[in-house]
């Protein structure tokens, strides 16, 4: 993202490293199909191989070693969060961070990255059947899900998907630029050259030799994971750490590597049922298309004290290359308080990282128990006679598992995550110790050296973190172009326009206002209502408690244009080529590494 913005208006030259493969622009033909197939997530393809330990048992942390990283692989959820959320990072220091500052940058994103609302008509069986059953339970449907004041309500989540093709970051930032940025593929950086507190290049694996290339900028956007790793391997990071494995400090930053943080999840499974099956491949047979994700609820939990901090996410579909099928109503904990570590093992990049996310470990229990009550929830929607018929019986836990204190023993060797790692490269002042990088991106003490990425975030927003972090990334590119911040709104529904895509189903409207085709009723005019009062007046009074299902409130069927079963770049460009959409602005600069 940032290499795009900043190639794209400077007479310098800028150069992107990729520590994976560049399989080129998405019309190539050369991208791998799984890479492109928005139907599922590939998160073992072209995978880092991160891993750590939890419960006893290894986790695999999925992150994609290719040009466009995780949205390479990912859903494709565009998820903005809470304003509580960047205004949070504000009011820790992060001057120009307030939601109220970014969300222009937030319509930037959505341009390049061609997100489009999904249609109610494009929803699975089994999604429509799970958002009919969450709205049941309590929380409402809404018309607009990235609504940053709205803390409770189900939708079908916005995509950064073309047809049926994933648009990673590479499609929508590099691409427009392809003839002004030179990108290496396969060229992993092991660390960043300093000299004098000054960055002055970067150190690439070539084979079994290592590369010097020289640059008066060094942007790093490796992720929560791979971007405290570089700084550590070059000497950034605590010094007796550092020492202790072979790696001579240049500057002892002891909050490099800290305070990484995931959300946690609970996946709860069903067995499913011949009838859910069948409707399901009439579904694909009609559509050509069946995602195995569309549908997110949004809440807040009993202890919510802003905001909101749980979801809920139905995933299902056929298992790959398989005649199985898998039903599950997840849960996530958006907003941990347990933190981890990313640390060195050895001073090379062949050395393995050691990961540590430390879920479920904060002292007064937080995590644990907001996602015990989110498992609650799930099985409170699983009990809607509708789905509880088509889902079958639960198969994971189980109904051996029973009551709070059972649950959460069951969390404690059981839980997984949400692929949303942030935080252990802190945004903050100088003042604050912890802290790793200026809310510019620079790295405190090292001129030169930059960081882009979700380990920024001094807390993870409470959502997916693809769109965020695209924010991070326009932000930090108009701050080295020494572009002016973007203006503040007063609104955020009556300032920021978030087009749709011709020829998709979308249509060009602003967020909140979501208009149909001429003479079309909108969603709210659907049986789509506002955050539920009685919803949050339950969960304040903090008996857990839910309100009964608002009289009129289901999902419709509105007629939308389904999305063309056809992959773009697996072969060809697929329908919809005509669509245009604008020119990146014209920023600029030197060297951005992206690993």
């Amino acid at each position: 993202m940032v290499a795009g913005r900043l190639a794209a208006a400077s007479s310098e030259r800028t150069l992107l490293l990729e520590a994976g493969p560049d399989y080129g622009p998405a019309d190539s033909g050369r991208w791998p199909r799984d890479l492109l197939d928005a139907a599922s997530v590939a998160l073992e393809s072209h995978d880092w191989g991160y891993t750590g330990e939890f419960g006893g048992r290894v986790i695999h942390f999925h992150r994609a070693r290719v040009v466009g990283g995780c949205s390479a692989h990912n859903a494709g959820a565009v998820v903005f969060g809470s304003r509580s959320d960047y205004d949070g990072w504000a009011a820790v220091g992060n001057v120009g961070r307030s939601a109220r500052e970014l969300l222009p940058l937030f319509g930037s994103a959505w341009k390049q990255l061609r997100v489009r609302r999904v249609g109610l008509d494009e929803l699975t069986p089994f999604q429509r059947v799970c958002g009919d059953a969450i709205m049941a339970n309590g929380i409402p449907a809404v018309e607009d899900f990235n609504d940053l004041d709205q803390n409770a309500g189900v939708a079908p989540f916005p995509v950064s998907i073309d047809g049926v093709t994933r648009v990673n970051s590479a499609f929508g930032y590099v691409d427009p630029v392809r003839d002004r940025l030179m990108v290496a593929g396969d060229a992993p950086v092991e660390r960043v050259l300093v000299r004098g507190g000054h960055a002055v290049g970067v150190a690439v694996r070539d084979g079994q030799r290592l590369a010097e290339i020289g640059a008066s900028r060094v942007v790093l956007s490796a992720g929560a994971y791979g971007s405290p790793a570089i700084l550590l391997r070059s000497g950034i990071g605590p010094a007796g750490e550092l020492i202790a494995i072979g790696v001579e400090p240049a500057l002892d930053l002891p909050g490099v590597g800290r305070n990484l943080h995931d959300q946690p999840c609970a996946e709860v499974g069903y067995e499913g049922s011949g009838e859910l099956i069948e409707r399901m491949e009439r579904h694909q047979a009609e559509t050509g298309w069946r995602p195995n994700e569309q549908v997110i609820a949004k809440f807040p939990s009993a202890g919510c004290r802003q905001g909101f901090d749980l979801h809920i996410y139905p995933v299902g579909g056929r298992v790959k290359d398989t005649s199985q099928w898998f039903w599950i109503l997840g849960v996530a904990c958006l907003t941990p308080l347990s933190r981890g570590s990313v640390r060195l093992t050895g001073p090379s990049l062949d050395d393995q990282l050691a990961i540590d996310h430390r879920y479920l470990s904060d002292p007064a229990g937080y995590d644990r128990a907001r996602l015990a009550e989110g498992v609650e929830h799930v099985r409170e929607v699983a009990e809607v006679p509708e789905l509880r018929r088509l889902l079958g019986r639960e198969t994971r836990p189980g109904p051996a598992i029973s009551g709070r204190q059972a649950i959460e023993g069951f969390l404690d060797h059981a839980a997984v995550h949400y692929y949303h790692p942030a935080g252990s490269c802190k945004m903050g002042p100088p003042s604050d110790p912890d802290s790793v990088v200026d809310p510019g991106g620079q790295v405190h003490g090292i001129e030169g050296l930059y960081v882009a990425d979700a380990s920024l975030m001094p807390a993870v927003i409470s959502g997916n973190t693809n769109m965020a972090t695209a924010v991070i990334g326009e932000r930090i590119a108009r701050s080295l172009l020494g572009l002016p911040r973007p203006p503040g709104v007063l609104g955020f529904h009556a300032a920021v326009t978030f087009p749709g895509q011709t020829g998709r189903s979308g249509t060009g409207a602003q967020l909140g206002r979501r208009a149909g085709p001429a003479g079309e009723p909108g969603w709210s005019d659907r049986g789509f209502r506002p955050c539920s009062r009685r919803l949050m007046a339950a969960h304040a009074d903090g008996t857990g408690r839910r309100p009964a299902r608002a009289e009129g409130t289901s999902y419709g069927s509105r007629k939308r244009t389904r999305p063309q079963a056809r992959l773009r770049g697996a072969g060809g460009q697929g329908r919809g080529a005509e669509s245009r959409w604008p020119h990146p602005e014209r920023p600029g600069s030197a060297i951005t590494n992206k690993i």
